[in-house]
């Protein structure tokens, strides 16, 4: 389909505030320490772009929409993590587990006397729960632009496919300034490596992730599936592994198990995708969600 002249100028407001807001957002990372501020520039954006093309805020998509697909953002992530780490640990790209961490994170929560195992599953508990929590407001603004104003904006006038890969191309270069600066990334692999990987997780998450905001007309799936990533990557299970002279180049955001993982997992959601969605897709004039997630036409007016 065509694009609209609405959806070309509203676009066009909403990467112009982007540009503009992150920077201001890079300029608060290097004064505060903290990537809260880059993440939050997303959500000001979109919601600058709402108010100056006069759209309805709830069109972001704040409907909670089926547990089932909650529940899915949630352990889809974890999913991932876990079968890649469990590859990189028999493979011996890096070692389970990591007993130094673990004893740090027993003095850190007081847990004096307690065994390893106990403080391992005592620390996984908190990130899936505590920690899972503090990311809400960051995430939340973030996936406001991506998920919530960007998709369905693309939705107007591009397949499921170009959807899902536009906007996970335009959320991992988002990032790659933070890359190229040095605050983002590992010093193990060469720069186009872990561009390429990056790029790869990123957008097979995409792909998921854009599946789920179709399914259920729902941010809130990209909320949740956006924080259990990060959790479970970030704070579970990498810092759990003993890393190695290889570790670099296979773990973490910027090496290749998780992204191939990923990408393999976003395989089944692409054809899941197309087959359910079409082109183009369910966020046409003539469609709409039904309650329980699906789509279905609208009587002609």
């Amino acid at each position: 389909m065509k694009i609209s002249r609405d959806s070309a100028i509203s676009l066009m407001v909403f990467f112009v505030l982007l540009i503009a807001c992150t920077a201001v957002g890079y300029w608060l990372i290097f004064r505060l320490g903290r990537a809260t501020p880059i993440m939050l520039a997303v959500g000001v954006a979109t919601i600058l772009t709402c108010l100056i093309r006069k759209r309805n805020l709830a069109t972001l998509g704040w409907g909670w929409g089926s547990w089932k697909y909650q529940w899915m953002s949630y352990l889809l992530p974890l999913v991932i993590v876990f079968v890649a780490y469990l590859v990189i640990w028999v493979a011996g790209f890096g070692g389970w587990y990591d007993s130094e961490f673990v004893a740090q994170q027993m003095q850190n929560y007081n847990l004096s006397g307690w065994s390893d195992a106990s403080v391992i599953v005592f620390h996984l508990m908190l990130t899936a729960t505590y920690s899972f929590v503090l990311l809400l407001p960051s995430v939340l603004g973030e996936e406001l632009g991506w998920r919530g104003f960007l998709v369905p904006e693309l939705a107007k006038f591009m397949s499921f496919t170009n959807v899902a890969l536009t906007s996970g191309l335009i959320w991992a270069v988002w990032h790659w300034p933070l890359i190229f600066m040095g605050l983002y990334g590992n010093e193990g692999t060469p720069l186009y490596y872990q561009l390429f990987f990056f790029t790869l997780f990123i957008t097979a998450d995409a792909v998921i992730m854009t599946y789920l905001r179709f399914k259920t007309d729902s941010i809130w799936t990209a909320v949740i599936f956006h924080m259990s990533g990060n959790v479970f990557l970030q704070k579970g299970f990498d810092p759990l592994t003993v890393e190695n002279e290889r570790s670099a180049w296979y773990m973490g955001e910027f090496g290749a198990v998780p992204a191939l993982v990923a990408f393999v997992i976003a395989i089944y959601f692409w054809k899941k995708g197309k087959t359910e969605f079409g082109d183009p897709s369910v966020w046409r004039t003539d469609v709409a969600p039904t309650a329980r997630g699906n789509v279905k036409a609208l009587p002609s007016p």
